[in-house]
């Protein structure tokens, strides 16, 4: 089960398309990176720089992009979330993201699984306010609902101070707490993807 060669898809939320820099983005690429270390590649796609459609279901009609990158995420092991905070919520690109994976409650396999169940989920929250605790919260139960599975410590976050505009791309390098999280988020969330993928749920 250790050597199992795993795949990650990270989800970037930010507002902002491409080429805009992004902290969320910056989290999102090194959250990947810790992944790597155990064995999982992974690939990064901006939201924003995809027509995404509001909606519920997996295929929204023509033009809708959330198919393709559908297909992209029930092809990895691991789907990482990765968000900044506004006003103390997620931002409305994850909102959507969310309510696009309610799509998943009606996709089964041949013995009523849904096709999440065999994959871990980990969050990412960057911001200069307060509220990464609420934030993560508000992802793990919309993606626990949807299908994933989430291992213990399964988010990585940074907020600024208070009343201050400095953005994690700012820094020079990440906190070395930050670093910690995020490297504590890559090992037990590849670990766990591992022994979904060699012990399924059972069917319902």
């Amino acid at each position: 089960m250790d050597d199992a060669a795993l795949t990650a898809l990270a989800l970037v939320c930010t507002l902002n398309p491409s080429p805009a820099p992004s902290s969320s983005q910056l989290l999102a690429e090194q959250t990947l990176e810790a992944l790597r270390e155990h064995g999982v590649a992974g690939e990064a796609v901006r939201i924003a720089d995809h027509d995404v459609r509001p909606g519920v279901a997996v295929d929204m009609g023509e033009g809708d992009a959330w198919p393709a990158i559908r297909e992209k995420m029930l092809a990895a092991d691991i789907l990482v979330l990765s968000t900044p905070i506004w006003l103390g919520h997620p931002c409305s690109v994850a909102q959507r993201v969310l309510e696009r994976l309610d799509g998943e409650l009606s996709e089964t396999d041949d013995e009523g699984r849904q096709l999440t169940y065999g994959k871990a989920a980990a969050v990412c929250v960057v911001g200069n306010e307060d509220g990464a605790h609420k934030v993560t919260a508000d992802l793990f139960q919309g993606l626990n609902d949807v299908g994933f599975s989430l291992a213990a410590g399964a988010a990585t976050y940074w907020v600024g101070e208070a009343m201050h505009g400095t953005d994690y791309q700012d820094l020079d390098k990440p906190p070395d707490a930050v670093a910690a999280t995020t490297k504590t988020l890559a090992a037990n969330t590849a670990h766990l993807a591992r022994a979904l993928r060699v012990r399924p749920y059972p069917p319902s």
